[in-house]
């Protein structure tokens, strides 16, 4: 795809300086870019770059002004970085605007889908699934029976989402995500082996939630998972079976949920955090990486360490643990005069 300085400056509501006519197929980094591409210039201390850089065209600020020959053509606008950002979501649009449906495929007698879909081929669609307008459902996509999935979603190659499952509008699911699968439920028996607890309900996923890339949400044993609106999950986190994550809240990846744990909304929840089973977290807690979640946390809570306790106590705690074999050393020789 190619994209006049004209073209970029009407999207952005921006100023041109330079040749209006010049064209880009290509997005790069101000300092990495090279002829075609357009970059952009919003931290100043690449500055320096702007003189140097091969790309045709260069979005700044309004207030950017030049104290040498630049050759790429610039379209100043209000907020280089934002403006950037905007360029990549409708740049990102065009790209992915597949629609149709592909063949090889198996879509159920039953199953019903709305307008300007797009099917990937070898994908599976179930009994009663029902889907919603502009859903992109990329190759190699397993969908359960009775399956319900919102407008505007994307499910990328190779999600699997099992039976039962509701999926909300404007989400995005990537590659390799596992929506509805068992969670793990065994009960010993009398002889001490494990017998399965059969998992009967589903998940339901609210609008606006993002998924990362081999993501696991297991089906509630009764009931349901429930993932509300505006979630965000990186890649590879497990959530199991039970479990309530509240609005807008994010998760980085490699974190762990345990069954029935119930976190809050607007909560940061850094990479590798566990989170044991059927405890509350509040709202608005923040958790950094790699801290071990055992009890109910308080709203506004800031933790750290495994067990994690208040990360101010952490910091002061953490000083002393690094200096504790000198500490160590200056008990024992302190012991050794008193005795003697």
């Amino acid at each position: 795809m190619k994209f006049t300085a004209t073209q970029i400056a009407e999207i952005l509501n921006g100023e041109i300086i330079g040749n209006p006519d010049v064209e880009v197929h290509t997005l790069s980094k101000i300092e990495e870019a090279a002829e075609g591409s357009l970059t952009f210039l919003a931290n100043p201390k690449y500055t320096p770059y702007i003189y140097t850089t091969h790309a045709s065209i260069a979005i700044v600020g309004q207030d950017f002004v030049s104290e040498q020959k630049i050759e790429a053509t610039l379209i100043k606008v209000e907020n280089a970085y934002s403006s950037f950002s905007k360029l990549l979501e409708y740049y990102n649009h065009i790209k992915n605007n597949k629609l149709g449906v592909e063949s090889p495929i198996f879509i159920s007698d039953s199953a019903t889908y709305g307008e300007a879909v797009y099917i990937g081929a070898f994908s599976h669609i179930g009994e009663n699934v029902v889907i919603g307008d502009h859903v992109k459902i990329y190759p190699n996509t397993f969908i359960g029976d009775n399956v319900t999935i919102g407008s505007h979603t994307t499910l990328f190659s190779g999600v699997k989402i099992y039976s039962d499952c509701v999926i909300g509008a404007h989400c995005f699911i990537n590659s390799a995500a596992v929506i509805g699968a068992d969670g793990f439920g065994f009960s010993p028996d009398e002889t001490g082996a494990y017998q399965k607890v059969p998992q009967i309900g589903n998940v339901i996923i609210e609008d606006h939630v993002d998924i990362g890339a081999a993501t696991t949400i297991d089906r509630a044993t009764l009931g349901s998972t429930l993932i509300k609106k505006g979630v965000k999950l990186d890649n590879h986190i497990q959530v199991a079976h039970n479990v309530v994550i509240g609005e807008n809240t994010v998760i980085a990846a490699q974190t762990g949920i345990a069954g029935s744990a119930k976190i809050g909304t607007n909560c940061q929840i850094g990479g590798q955090v566990g989170v044991a089973g059927h405890i509350v977290i509040g709202n608005n807690v923040k958790i950094q990486a790699q801290s071990g979640i055992g009890h109910n946390i308080k709203d506004n809570e800031v933790l750290q360490g495994s067990p994690a306790f208040s990360f101010r106590d952490y910091y002061k705690s953490y000083i002393h643990f690094k200096n504790l074999p000198n500490i160590v050393k200056t008990v024992n020789t302190l012991e050794k005069t008193l005795k003697s």
